[in-house]
């Protein structure tokens, strides 16, 4: 065999190449970007897994390597949507802010966040309201963690050392509920002038939250 000369791989051995893992890594992408984009228009309830698998470009029978089900998938693509932002969240209060800084350095990576992951943000928006009902339940229970998260962290701040653990629940989910829908309004500006209304807006009604809740004893 001397003297026989190799071709140099093609653009698609590149695409095909790398560990299983990778490869499979690769595929599990696909499906959730895809999931994503079909469900834009008519919604995750009404995508099939034959129209997921076609978007990809396999066969039906190979989704269930990834994924056990539609459902699953669903629960995937919710998870990951609120993973990264109630990291970043986490990271900026442990960072010992004051409160005004809280409230501006949070909404500034909520925006970030909302512009970054746009399509995971509007397929959250869309499917709390009206998904399939374990995805609705899985949005519920992602929000509620964020709401735990920030009682917990809002418990080792000054002033708050009086308060019951109902009480920082409740200054938690008005503050995460108002996030929320600061990311649905984000998600509806026309331009950037509305855009900037709604985060001005935003920041007003937080600080306003957070100046009465300094002033609040629990029992009053």
């Amino acid at each position: 065999m001397a003297g026989l000369v190799v071709p140099p791989p093609g653009p698609e051995a590149g695409a095909r190449g790398g560990t299983r893992l990778e490869r499979k890594g690769r595929t599990r992408r696909a499906i959730l970007d895809a999931a994503l984009m079909l469900s834009e228009d008519s919604g995750f309830g009404a995508l099939s897994l034959r129209q997921v698998a076609k978007e990809v470009g396999i066969v039906p029978t190979a989704f269930y390597r990834h994924f056990d089900s539609l459902e699953a998938l669903g629960l995937a693509l919710v998870e990951e949507s609120f993973e990264s932002l109630r990291a970043m969240l986490r990271d900026i209060r442990r960072g010992d802010p004051s409160y005004a800084d809280v409230v501006d350095l949070s909404i500034d990576t909520l925006v970030e966040h909302v512009h970054r992951q746009r399509t995971h943000f509007l397929f959250i928006a869309r499917e709390r309201a009206a998904g399939p009902p374990a995805v609705r339940e899985e949005v519920r229970r992602d929000i509620e963690l964020c709401e735990h998260d920030l009682a917990t962290d809002l418990a080792a701040l000054p002033g708050t050392d009086a308060w019951s653990a109902a009480d920082l629940r409740i200054l938690s989910n008005l503050i995460v509920t108002a996030m929320v829908a600061t990311a649905e309004a984000i998600l509806n500006a026309t331009d950037p002038a509305e855009e900037q209304r709604v985060v001005g807006t935003a920041r007003t009604q937080l600080r306003m939250v957070l100046i009465g809740a300094l002033n609040w004893r629990s029992g009053s």
